[in-house]
């Protein structure tokens, strides 16, 4: 497979930068793949597990947060409020999170509240996804 430029960047630091001949995020439609020479277009990335491969390397994947994906002119732009690769996710604290926010799912505050608690459920369980995946 042909290599094609890949810029991947949480709010915080980028977390790679370079080619790559495989990517598969996942968008408001279900789950994207890219390769080289693909049409330019813009999608709404999900929460979820993102795919990526590197010229003679295995498949490798990411836990994922909300963001915007951008392909122009064969260039793939992915920015995203976070990524953590299935090392860097601590189980323990991806737990807790979820049961916080299941807990205030359970009080039913305020509509923003609630949403908000469902993000972070989202996160939280999207995390484990991806670390267990790794096992």
């Amino acid at each position: 497979m042909k290599p094609f430029n890949v810029h991947i960047l949480a709010a915080d630091h980028t977390f790679y930068d370079g080619e790559c001949v495989s990517l598969i995020v996942p968008t408001v439609t279900g789950m994207y793949g890219i390769h080289a020479g693909h049409s330019n277009m813009i999608s709404a990335i999900v929460p979820g597990m993102l795919s990526y491969q590197l010229e003679g390397e295995e498949m490798q994947i990411a836990a994922i947060s909300p963001g915007i994906m951008k392909i122009e002119n064969g260039e793939v732009l992915v920015l995203v409020d976070s990524i953590e690769r299935p090392e860097e996710i601590d189980v323990n604290r991806a737990k807790r999170e979820a049961d916080a926010a299941q807990e205030a799912i359970l009080q039913k505050r305020s509509m923003k509240e609630y949403r908000l608690a469902q993000a972070t459920l989202s996160r939280a369980l999207n995390r484990l996804k991806v670390k267990n995946s790794m096992r």
